[in-house]
């Protein structure tokens, strides 16, 4: 690990982000700006690093693609944050989708990332420029982190000083449909330790989201306009320990091709972290998460030329707040325990408009509430020769309480006052592994649980899509997951790298969108109808087995990066859902692929999904698509490169979404770029 030397000193927390940057002498004292060390227990699991070079080479410049580079991972959608609403921008793991919450937790720097209050993430606040790596593992990854980890982490660092030089770096490019796309990062020393200031902003014209066989005369381009900064810094409190302190804020805003169907946010995070690197490891964190979100929804007649407002979410405001402490004690270089605790406490509410008539809205919404969990958890693990073992446990309390969902006419007479009882309980969950090294072969094998709350947003708020309309259950139950992996990797010469993983996940209670009926009609929580009418229900289980892929190779100027994942999802369901048997879940393909082959500062990247279904019933279903991109640099100067970039070149339509009247739309066209890289 690439480390930055500084001398002796100690500098007071509320200096940190104050302090003049500065440089300093060489010393005994190392400051990494980084977590305490990767655990040994992950021998035993199927981990995914994306390093910086790969982060920052994406034909789109977003986090969201270079994510895509891991098969198996998507989000609910398969547009990016560019068109599709934040709500549908779920990540999740292993085909333990059908729902756009998250099944996997992204965490930035120890953080938990998704929505407070709807557990979608907002993939705009993360600049690529301003990352050292992601490391994703697929299953298991709930043993340390607990509720919503269930599919898998997408663990995000920040850059140290090891990652850049001091100094400014940056870019910026122009694009199709008039777009552009800025990144500045300074990164320098903060008195005896560094930090960095980073600014993202990205916009355009956008393109229309409705194939064009389908247009009326209400379609037109979709613009988005985003911006985020960020700030860090890292200072030696003593000569092995260290304080991380970092800042967030962002702005996210597009329209989805209509009149009146605006939506996007705006949010800051703050977290503080004690990185003790002694005999005793010890790292404590802290944190606060704001995010206020705001979503229009239109309705289109058939002939698609009137757009009316139908739901306007004008204020949906939440917090999170979390803290979290681990030790670990000295047990030797070949022994590891893992001791913590965690605590997180989500709070938010939607305040909206619906029921219009002659354009106007004629009632007023508000639902959410409030939930908490803490844990306590112990991993311990052991290498002893090629063998490594390990195994862990945790036991989480949770409450979900304050649950409302009020309605009322905006002349003033209340016509739903609904209050859900609180509840709480126990989720004791568990994870075990066992790795076995023989020369170039490792196997590994890993068994394990995990669990997620339902948010808040899946617990009290009602809400449509188009003709279609989808009842709230403030009596969702905890999804509860179960699973087992078998790894093969080999490493036949020092520049390849091949793995394989089978796995098997049992997903209990899964929570999804049932469709009950369909309008036209009036139906409870929701009202008239004419399309689908839904409600978030348990279901039995999703089962889903599966192979994933990953290879690895590199030779001089030469890379080949490959991840293919095949993944058999299904939905175990009795009673209402009964229908639903047998069926995949919404959103879920079966194969996924992705691989890039780079040359010097060339690279060429091609992604492939297979069909999958829009809705639970299966019976919207979404083509299969294959996408090609392109990027390429010359430099021009020392520290300067002109910078070509093509999405999506052979302009092939990704379906991404289908309404009930057959409608369907499109992710990104073909789009290019031209711009400028400062190093």
């Amino acid at each position: 690990m690439m480390m930055t030397r500084v001398r002796k000193i100690a500098v007071p927390a509320g200096l940190l982000l104050s302090a003049t940057p500065g440089f300093a002498a060489d010393g005994d004292i190392i400051v990494t700006g980084r977590p305490l060390p990767v655990s040994l227990s992950e021998a035993a699991y199927d981990v995914t690093e994306i390093n910086r070079d790969r982060l920052t080479a994406t034909a789109s410049g977003r986090i969201e693609d270079a994510l895509r580079n891991v098969a198996g991972l998507a989000q609910f959608r398969r547009s990016d944050a560019r068109s599709a609403n934040a709500t549908s921008q779920g990540a999740t793991l292993r085909g333990l989708g059908g729902n756009a919450s998250s099944r996997a937790l992204l965490v930035l720097d120890g953080v938990p990332q998704s929505d407070p209050f709807g557990g979608w993430i907002t993939w705009p606040a993360y600049a690529p420029e301003r990352l050292s790596q992601v490391r994703v593992t697929r299953g298991g990854g709930s043993g340390l982190y607990g509720s919503g980890a269930l599919a898998g982490t997408i663990e995000m660092e920040s850059i140290s000083a090891a990652d850049q030089n001091p100094g400014l770096s940056g870019v910026i490019g122009y694009g199709s449909r008039q777009s552009l796309d800025a990144n500045l990062l300074a990164t320098g020393r903060i008195g005896a330790g560094f930090g960095f200031l980073s600014a993202n902003y990205a916009r355009g014209d956008g393109f229309i989201p409705i194939i064009a066989s389908q247009r009326g005369s209400v379609d037109r381009p979709a613009p988005y306009r985003q911006f985020s900064m960020a700030a860090r810094g890292v200072v030696p409190l003593g000569d092995k320990t260290e304080l991380q302190t970092s800042l967030m804020g962002f702005i996210d805003r597009r329209e989805r091709g209509t009149a009146y169907s605006e939506n996007g946010g705006d949010g800051g995070d703050a977290s503080v972290r004690l990185v003790h690197r002694g005999s005793w490891g010890v790292q404590a964190l802290a944190y606060v998460q704001r995010r206020k979100f705001t979503s229009n929804a239109v309705s289109i007649n058939a002939s698609r030329t009137l757009a009316t407002p139908s739901v306007a979410q004008f204020n949906v405001p939440s917090t999170g707040l979390g803290a979290r402490v681990e030790v670990r004690p000295p047990l030797g270089p070949n022994a590891e325990l893992r001791l913590g605790a965690d605590w997180r406490r989500t709070t938010g509410e939607t305040n909206e408009f619906y029921s219009y008539v002659n354009g106007l809205p004629t009632r007023l919404r508000e639902a959410g509430g409030q939930s908490d969990t803490t844990g306590l958890f112990a991993e311990a693990s052991v290498q002893s020769g090629a063998l490594t073992l390990t195994g862990g446990a945790r036991a989480d309390y949770w409450w979900i309480r304050d649950g409302r969902l009020v309605e009322s006419l905006l002349a003033g007479a209340q016509t739903r006052n609904d209050r859900a009882a609180n509840r709480q309980d126990w989720a004791p969950t568990a994870r075990t592994g066992l790795a076995f090294e023989h020369g170039p072969i490792t196997l590994r094998s890993a068994a394990y649980l995990g669990w997620r709350l339902p948010t808040l947003n899946e617990l009290y708020r009602p809400f449509r899509v188009g003709a279609d309309a989808t009842a709230a259950n403030p009596d969702l139950k905890p999804e509860r997951m179960r699973g087992a992996e078998f790894g093969l990797d080999l490493r036949p010469a020092p520049q390849l790298v091949l793995r394989a993983t089978a796995f098997t996940n049992r997903l209990r209670d899964a929570i999804g969108n049932v469709t009950l009926a369909n309008g036209p009609g009036s139906f409870p929580g929701v009202g008239q109808v004419t399309g689908a009418y839904r409600q978030r229900l348990n279901l039995d289980a999703i089962q889903s087995t599966g192979l994933e892929l990953d290879a690895r190779y590199s030779h001089a100027d030469w890379s080949l990066s490959a991840s293919y994942a095949l993944t058999n999802a299904r939905v175990r369901s009795t009673g209402t859902a009964r229908g639903l048997n047998g069926l995949r879940p919404a959103q879920t393909p079966r194969h996924m692929a992705s691989a890039t082959l780079g040359w010097r500062t060339l690279s060429v990247t091609t992604r492939y999904v297979s069909a999958q279904f829009e809705d639970d019933s299966n019976s919207r279903r979404l083509r299969a698509a294959l996408t090609l991109d392109a990027m390429a640099s010359w430099p021009i100067l020392p520290r300067l490169s002109v910078v070509v970039r093509g999405e999506n070149l052979a302009d092939a339509q990704v379906d991404t979404a289908i309404s009930a009247s057959g409608i369907l739309e499109r992710a990104t066209p073909r789009t290019l770029w031209v711009g400028l890289r400062l190093r």
